[in-house]
């Protein structure tokens, strides 16, 4: 029982985590393309400031979790996908890296340069996020041992790609979205522009992926098996379709609610399918890790439990207050007078 609490609250983690951070990874990704001077890249820098280190709080939560919970599966993770996710952490220090210093020298230069920066912050972990959880869904060659059995290379396959196209069109559709609420002007237009563009792609590559996962990965097997979990990806299907009436009604930020519900429908898609196995192994059946064979000590898990009741309710009241206190467009006063970007 304590294993399947664990696994419900990692699988949340992530998803809350996707939804959260995805705006700003999307929006530092559309950076080069939908801001045209310096008044408009610093309002995509101020859409992201008071949000992005606090949303990252969450990766940190579901990493700490994936370490006391399931140790065994945190450690042939990150020996498995070692590469991979060492390039999201380096991207994640740039982007943090960017923020941070792009207002401290005036000269074009130095924030052209931060600005790549953020780009490719933004977009690498976009992309890798969601080849590594792809890798997962369709499992990873791992031995009875634990032992990864490939390279980086074997992650780039046809659907781990599709993975990460995916993850990168979806934060950039939910970015664009952010930019529309906390912009103004010009800015504002485009960005809704922006979005309008990106549901086609996201639409498509959205289908194509939950095609290729019926003929890739044993997802779909806990769906069939117990039908009332086909509310988890009815979920994404019409989030995403509401954030297209939403967007033409004007409502935006019922577009970024509707959007945020398809982050969190697409993560929990992947791990309802996953349950009970966290780590997949793609050379034996028997050499995946699971709920029951990864966990930590039943008194750790207690414990562990007893902690999150209490914290995570805390960071929950922490962020809704930081999103109220900031919810307001971003005005050209705060551009002038705040802190500049």
């Amino acid at each position: 029982m304590l294993e399947t609490i664990w696994f419900v609250l990692w699988g949340l983690l992530w998803a809350i985590y996707f939804m959260l951070d995805g705006f700003d990874l999307g929006a530092g990704t559309l950076l080069p393309f939908i801001a045209k001077d310096e008044q408009e890249k610093r309002l995509v820098y101020k859409s992201m400031g008071p949000f992005w280190d606090g949303n990252e709080v969450w990766l940190i939560t579901a990493g700490g979790v994936t370490f006391a919970a399931f140790p065994t599966a945190y450690a042939v993770m990150f020996s498995s996908l070692y590469s991979a996710l060492m390039l999201v952490l380096f991207a994640l220090i740039i982007r943090g890296v960017a923020l941070e210093y792009r207002n401290k020298v005036e000269g074009h230069g130095w924030r052209d340069g931060w600005d790549i920066l953020l780009f490719v912050g933004s977009a690498a972990p976009a992309l890798l996020f969601g080849v590594a959880f792809a890798n997962i869904f369709q499992g990873i060659p791992i031995d009875t041992e634990g032992v990864y059995r490939g390279t980086l290379f074997t992650l780039l396959n046809p659907y781990g790609l599709l993975g990460g196209l995916l993850f990168l069109c979806l934060f950039c559709y939910h970015g664009a979205v952010w930019l529309a609420i906390k912009s103004f002007g010009e800015l504002k237009e485009r960005a809704i522009i922006f979005a309008k563009v990106l549901w086609v792609p996201l639409l498509i590559l959205a289908v194509a992926f939950l095609v290729a996962s019926w003929f890739a990965t044993n997802l779909y097997a806990n769906y069939l098996a117990i039908p009332v979990l086909w509310i988890v990806p009815a979920i994404a299907v019409v989030g995403l379709l509401a954030t297209r009436w939403f967007l033409e009604q004007g409502a935006l930020w019922n577009t970024w609610f509707a959007s945020s519900a398809v982050a969190v429908g697409a993560t929990l898609f992947g791990v309802v399918g996953l349950f009970p196995n966290l780590l997949p192994s793609s050379l034996d059946p028997k050499a995946s890790l699971t709920i029951y064979n990864a966990a930590s000590s039943p008194l750790t898990l207690k414990i562990m439990l007893g902690v999150a009741l209490i914290m995570v309710p805390v960071v929950i009241a922490y962020q809704i207050w930081v999103y109220h206190t900031f919810r307001h467009e971003v005005t050209a006063e705060e551009l002038v007078n705040g802190e500049g970007y």
